[in-house]
Order: structure tokens, then sequence, then C-alpha cells
């Protein structure tokens, strides 16, 4: 994983060591949690002036998590006062820079609320103003919809208050960058996530000061309404928002058959791309449709019922787009033996050292976390509060676990009470362990466990991969499947969604140009123009 690096130089706030502890930690739970972690076009970041960081707020503390472990700089956050009450987590977003606003509706004293909110948001443009760097989520909450909710205007206002602060004292403009998050499934361990920094966001000048305070008001309160409204539309180009999840499915199962007849077409091997390849195929396939459904209706409307029928079809075999698009027109023997000899290989591991001191180092903590979510969803908690409490208990529990561990198995060696310790002293090369510093002893296992765990998991996850391959292969041999209709009916579906997609211009061509800011990819698709192709 490449993590960015930060921005030097005396216009940048210093990193200190607390932020750098967190920092890790964060950047190290995200590793354990996520598979695959992508971070794309990072040098759209201004290298100098602050900067406000928006993007939506899908996955409750896995968002700011992430983003904290994903951009570079010291990072300030703005957070609910109400979770810096929190035991634990109050101190932890604290140190990871995070800041408190006090909303209105959060308190019974509402009027002094909002005195209280306006100086906090001052303390935090000044911070932008000399330029720090900051994270807003303008929906105000973490949700688990499909679109993204009314952007609220803190994020505005905090630009306005930074840009004259920096006007007055002689800094660089402070900018606006929407970022998106893509996560294939947040909720689920060891999924794949995309954080993509989109270009600067450029506005119209901020209202001229003058003498008469209504006035200023009102011109104060039109360009913060707009510049709100732009964000607004922003996220959800950057989120690649639709309206409902059915919505969403079917653009990210249609970006999938489009990347396979893509390759299929070039000659190419089909591979599995990267989880950004695959966030920029589905903004493709979400600019195409809405340019077409605007200007060919009726086209685009038989095309998502023929898709959505083929999924459907495929939901009820159990089997998905990509197994059809993988099946070779021959199976051979030979094949079937490496698929089932990778998985014997990983679970011959499985049943080493490795496995064992991660059973023994984790288990503990890893059920607590289970049981924890479990009693949440009874609860009725949604997706984004549970994957929120999945990260939380697992950065107080396991760390504890490790330390418990640790310290027994110091004791097991190096005390003289100890049955370890009297074997070991039978023979004298063994007998040398146990005069080692309790130190080092203790260091080596706090450090073994996390990672006994993160190899445990890279062979589990080959383990299932080869076990999917094996499923995969035993559907492939299937006859009841009817796999020429299944191959010839979806490879029919995209190649009419490659056609439509190259008579158009879109996002990832050479020719793309982004919409202007508060503007949705729809209005930069284009037509192209055939006869210069």
């Amino acid at each position: 994983m490449r993590w960015p690096k930060d921005p030097t130089g005396s216009g940048h706030p210093r990193i200190n060591r607390i932020y750098r502890w967190m920092r890790r930690l964060s950047r190290s739970l995200m590793s354990v949690w996520f598979r695959e972690i992508n971070i794309v076009d990072d040098e759209n970041i201004p290298p100098e002036g602050g900067v406000i960081f928006i993007s939506w707020h899908p996955s409750g503390l896995i968002d700011p998590m992430l983003m904290h472990a994903s951009l570079p700089g010291r990072l300030s956050m703005i957070a609910k006062h109400t979770l810096f009450k929190v035991p634990v987590l109050g101190r932890l977003i604290r140190g990871a820079g995070a800041v408190p606003i006090e909303r209105a509706q959060d308190t019974e004293d509402r009027e002094g609320a909002k005195s209280r909110n306006k100086q906090q948001l001052d303390n935090v443009a000044k911070v932008v103003a000399e330029g720090g760097r900051l994270i807003i989520f303008p929906e105000g909450t973490t949700h688990n919809e499909a679109n993204v909710k009314r952007a609220r205007s803190g994020a505005a206002r905090i630009l306005l208050a930074a840009h004259r602060k920096a006007e007055k004292e002689g800094f660089a403009a402070p900018k606006l960058v929407p970022v998106g998050l893509h996560y294939s499934e947040s909720s689920t361990f060891r999924e794949r996530a995309a954080v993509i920094v989109e270009r600067v966001m450029e506005f119209d000048p901020i209202p001229t000061l003058v003498d008469d305070e209504e006035a200023q008001d009102v011109a104060d309160r039109a360009w913060v309404a707009n510049v709100t409204e732009s964000i607004g539309v922003e996220l959800q180009r950057a989120s690649l928002s639709k309206t409902t999840w059915r919505e969403r499915t079917l653009i990210w199962k249609g970006r999938s058959l489009a990347y396979a007849e893509k390759a299929r077409q070039s000659g190419g091997k089909l591979v599995r791309p990267t989880y950004a390849e695959s966030v920029l195929g589905a903004r493709r396939v979400r600019a195409g449709w809405e340019f077409l459904a605007q200007k060919e209706p009726a086209l685009t409307e038989q095309l998502v019922d023929d898709c959505e029928t083929h999924f459907l079809e495929l939901e009820e075999r159990d089997i998905s787009p990509i197994d059809v698009d993988t099946r070779p027109d021959q199976l051979t023997i030979k094949e079937s033996l490496m698929i089932s000899a990778s998985w014997l290989w990983a679970a011959v591991w499985m049943l080493g050292l490795i496995t064992w001191s991660a059973v023994f180092g984790n288990l503990v903590p890893y059920r607590a976390n289970h049981v924890a979510v479990r009693f949440m969803k009874k609860r009725g908690a949604d997706q984004a509060i549970i994957g929120t409490l999945k990260v939380l208990t697992a950065i107080v529990s396991f760390p504890l676990w490790w330390i418990i561990c640790s310290l027994a198995m110091t004791w097991m060696l190096l005390a003289t009470a100890s049955p370890v310790n009297e074997i070991l002293q039978m023979h004298w090369l063994l007998a040398a362990l146990t005069e080692l510093p309790s130190y080092l002893v203790f260091s080596v296992f706090f450090v073994w466990w996390p990672t006994s765990a993160k190899l445990h998991l890279k062979l589990y996850a080959r383990l299932v991969l080869s076990w999917r391959a094996m499923q995969r292969w035993k559907a492939w041999k299937d006859d009841q499947y009817n796999w020429d209709v299944l191959v010839k009916r979806q490879r029919q579906l995209a190649g009419r969604l490659v056609g439509l997609g190259e008579g158009l211009i879109l996002p990832g061509d050479p020719d793309w140009v982004d919409p202007p800011a508060g503007k949705d990819d729809v209005v930069s698709v284009k037509r192209r123009d055939i006869a210069q192709t």
C-alpha cells in the first residue's frame, strides 16, 4: 500500500508525534480491515494554502478513519461535540485531529449552541486560513442510503471565513477539494476501498466587504447558499450517487460486463481490475446512461430492463456475471488440478504455526467483536453503525488482548515458577531463551500477534479464492445452467453497452473535460464524431 507523502515547508502545520501515532494506527487498522485500498489522483491536492476536503458519509467511523489514513498532511476533522464525551472514543478522535462542533439540534440550549457554534467555526476557519487541512462531511450525519443527503452550509461558511482571514493575513487562498469514497462493502471484513481525490472546485469571487451589515449578510448568505448547492452536486458526482441501491447495483454490474467485453475485443486476458479501475468504469457507465436517458429514453429503458432481467436470472442460479465471463470454452483436468492444489497448499499452511498464533492472539477480541455486532443487529442498528462499532471495538479490544497475551507468554518463558521455563532449562541451547530481557520478549510477542494475523489473512484469502474457483468450476460443469444461452445473452448485452459508450466522450477518455464545479458528469458527456475517429 502506497501512502501519500506529507507536504513539507513552513506553510504547512507541523505533524506532532501523537498525530503520527494515531495516523499509524488508522493506517494499520484500515490495511487490515480492507484487503485492497486504492488512493487515486492525490496530485490534485494543492501544494500550498489551506484545504477543505469534503466527502459523503455512508459508513460511520470508517469514513473519517480511511480519509485520516489516506490523505497527507496534518488533518483536522469536524465532529459532533457529543462524540467527545464518549469514553475512549473522545480521546482517540481528539488525538487524531478532530475538533468539536455543537449543533443547535443536539442540545436544549439552542441559542447558546448557535453562539458557541459560530465561535467554533471561526476557530476552524483560522486553522484553514493558515494552511491547515480539514475534513468535513457536509451531509452532517452518516447514513446507508444510495443517494447523497442534502448538504449543510457549514463547509461553505468555513470556506468564506477562511478566505477572508487568509487574504487579511497574506496567506494563500484556501481550496475546496471533493473526495470520493467507494467501498465494495464497507461493513464487511476484507473488502475493497478506493479514495479518489477530485479536482479543486472553482467558485464565484467571495462577496466584497461593505459597511452595511444587513447588505453584507444578504450577500454572504447568497454566496454560501450557491456554494452549498454546488457542494451537494459535487458530492453526488464524486460518490456516483443514485436514487436507489437497485440503480447503483445495475451500474456496477453493467460496468463489469463492459470491462469484460472490452478485454475480449482487444484480445487481452481477462484479469480482475483494481478497485479504482472499477470505480472509473462505474463512473463511465453512470454518465453514459444518464446522458442517453435524456436523449434516447426508450433505448436506455429497454437496455436497463434487459440487463435487470439477465442479472435476476443469474441471482436465481446463484452465479455472478464474472462466472459467465470467465467460463473457458474447454474445461481441462489440468486447470482443475491446479485450482485444487492451490486450495490444498493454503489449507496446509493454515494448520501451521501462523494460524495457531493468529488464533491465540486474536480469537478472543474477534469473538468479542462478533458478540457486540450481533447485539447491535438485534437492536436494529443500520449497517453504518455496525461498521463503526466493528472498528471501534477493534481499536480497544485487540491491543488490550495482545498486551495480556504478551505478558502471559513472557511469564511462561522467563518466570522460574513456570513449567515452560523448567522444560527450557533442561537443554543448554533452549536455556538461553530464559535469559532474554523481559521487555524484549514482551515486544517480540506484542508485534508477532498482529503480524501472524496478517499472514493468516493472506493465507485465508488465498484459501477462499481457491474455494470459490473450485465452486465456479463445479458450476461450469453443470449443464442445467444452460451456459451457452447465458454466455450468448451476456455478451450481447455487453456489446450493446460498449457500443453505446464508444459513441460518447466519457470520464477517463483522453478528450474528456471535467464538468464545472456544481455540475454532474452528464453535462460534459458529448457524442463522439465517428467520422474523425
